[in-house]
Order: C-alpha cells, then structure tokens, then sequence
C-alpha cells in the first residue's frame, strides 16, 4: 500500500507543477500559432486546463512531471513530452469538438 505523501513532498510537486504549467502554456500557445497561424486563448486553455489534464492523470501530477523534465534536461524535452503524451489527446478531442 502507498504511503501518504508527505507535506514537503506535496510542496515539492506543487512547485515543479508550477513550473510545468508554465511550460506547457508556451508550448501551447507555440504549437496554435505554428499550426493555426493565429493567437487562440480558447485553444490555449483547453489545451492546458485541469479537466483536459485530468484524461491523462492527475493535473498537478502531469504539470510536474513537466516541469521535472523542463528542469533537468530543458525546453527540447518538455515539449518533445507533451507533444508525445498530450497533444494526440488533444487532438483527438479537438476533432470529436468539431
């Protein structure tokens, strides 16, 4: 049975989290002008908001691992990260939107 986290193992995750929303907020708003050639605030949060995160897991949980991954081995990888696991999501939702 897992042990329940402790409170600075709470704080930790909150912390990489905080830094993996911020990266997962550049690569969104990257990825919309990139691919639709124009700014998007609505694509942007439904790209990154805690309801679409929460098909993949726990939304505090995913931001981290972003932000763990932006922190030891960069930009490149983070983003080479969500669009691996969250962007086929995405997309597959985005087109079911439509």
């Amino acid at each position: 049975m897992k042990s329940k986290p402790s409170a600075a193992e709470i704080k930790k995750e909150r912390e990489q989290a905080w830094i993996g929303d911020c990266i997962l907020e550049l690569f969104a708003r990257t990825w919309i002008l990139e691919n639709h050639g124009k700014i998007s605030g609505e694509m942007a949060m439904r790209m990154t908001n805690n309801q679409f995160l929460a098909n993949s897991g726990n939304p505090t949980s995913i931001e981290a691992k972003i932000g763990v991954i932006y922190r030891t081995e960069g930009m490149e990888a983070a983003f080479s990260w969500i669009e691996q696991e969250l962007l086929p999501l995405f997309l597959k939702q985005e087109k079911n939107r439509k």
